[in-house]
């Protein structure tokens, strides 16, 4: 063969072994494909599968939805409907948090205050809530004090399930009567230690109580969240606040869930237990107001708070302020702390409700007031510090 054929002969076989190699890539090419065309079948045929479990496929059977060819796509969450989203906003019943209540009724009169108890042993944690709100704003924590004291937690007069010839009557000096009448009626002559426990309104009642020194075995005492000089400045602003709230609510889930998208309370669990002994259901309205007119009481405001300082470090007991924000001291606190004579714990991250918002955090600080001071069974002794004459359970 010449030279010139055999160079044609290897020309060929290089053409046909190349036509071979691309005839073969264009074969793996179309299985590859194959393969491919089978996983999104598969695809398909899964989510199909998977979306015929969903609730709303029988309504819409005769409109199948369409999917998407893609493997990775996911079937999107049907959007909660308006029961669903009103689940966690349902009322919790007391109970769950207290072991009992009970109505105390006031000799010689009319009254009769609802008090909700927990826990068997211990010194007494008596609860005072705060205006406009009820004895279970402490009830979380409640659950969590009673493994070391007992708690009792009061509804003031025009407040939650208490009743009374005159709801209206928020004096300082009625409502002092109202407590000491119910610690009496409890416990008669001989109570056991106690630690009075207010917040806002009630933390104010609390210190007049206490400076009455009419209570031979009180043992403490824990102010929530109110200051004189704070809460004096906010009194000219507390009627707009009160006539800017939602006035009327077509359920109670309705209520617990303003209460807390409304930013007076931060914690929905707490809320749910609440908020329902707030309100009252008005029949000629269809639905449910406040069950306190504060409104209505404006007249006693001012004598709630002023020259509460004083009184409070007056009072000859130890003594624990909790604060929700760095509240300015007046120059009668300041001193005083200076000097010892109160424990100030600013409680971060909770708004005026302390013991709602961060019930086991304002447990845990009641729980160490009371062992810190030595206070019936559970108090501890501290060196240096002069234990109280009456600190039986």
């Amino acid at each position: 063969m010449s030279e010139e054929g055999r160079h044609g002969e290897v020309k060929a076989h290089l053409i046909s072994d190349s036509y071979s190699l691309l005839k073969r890539k264009a074969c793996r090419s179309t299985q590859q494909r194959e393969r491919e065309k089978e996983k999104r079948e598969r695809a398909m045929d899964s989510s199909e599968s998977h979306m015929a479990t969903l609730p709303e496929d029988d309504a819409d059977s005769d409109h199948p939805q369409q999917t998407s060819p893609s493997a990775f796509d996911s079937v999107p969450q049907r959007p909660p409907s308006n029961k669903s989203s009103l689940e966690k906003y349902l009322p919790v019943d007391w109970s769950i948090y207290f072991d009992k209540e009970q109505d105390v009724a006031i000799p010689n009169s009319n009254d009769v205050f609802h008090v909700y108890m927990a826990g068997t042993e211990g010194p007494v944690v008596f609860c005072l809530h705060g205006g406009g709100y009820s004895g279970l704003s402490f009830a979380l924590s409640a659950s969590k004090i009673k493994e070391k004291a007992r708690v009792v937690a009061m509804d003031f007069r025009g407040h939650g399930k208490s009743v009374s010839d005159n709801d209206l009557d928020l004096s300082v000096e009625t409502m002092c009567n109202d407590v000491i009448a119910v610690i009496k009626q409890l416990y008669g002559e001989s109570p056991p230690a106690i630690i009075l426990v207010g917040h806002s309104m009630g933390g104010s009642i609390a210190v007049h109580v206490a400076a009455r020194r009419s209570l031979s075995t009180l043992a403490g005492l824990v102010v929530v969240d109110v200051v004189e000089g704070t809460a004096m400045a906010s009194l000219i602003h507390m009627q707009k606040i009160l006539s800017s709230r939602v006035q009327h609510f077509s359920s109670l889930e309705k209520a617990i869930e303003w209460s807390v998208r409304g930013g007076s309370l931060r914690n929905v669990d707490s809320a749910r237990v609440s908020i329902p002994s707030t309100l009252k259901y008005d029949d000629s309205k269809k639905c449910y107001v406040y069950r306190t007119e504060l409104e209505k009481t404006e007249q006693y405001w001012k004598e709630w708070y002023e020259g509460l300082s004083d009184k409070f470090l007056s009072c000859p007991v130890p003594k624990l302020l909790l604060l929700a924000g760095t509240d300015r001291l007046d120059k009668s606190l300041t001193i005083g702390q200076m000097q010892g004579k109160f424990q100030m714990i600013v409680v971060r991250h909770t708004g005026h409700a302390i013991q709602e918002d961060s019930p086991e955090e304002f447990a845990n600080l009641v729980i160490n007031f009371i062992s810190r001071n030595r206070i019936g069974p559970h108090g501890v002794e501290i060196p240096g510090l002069r234990k109280p004459a009456f600190s039986k359970p």
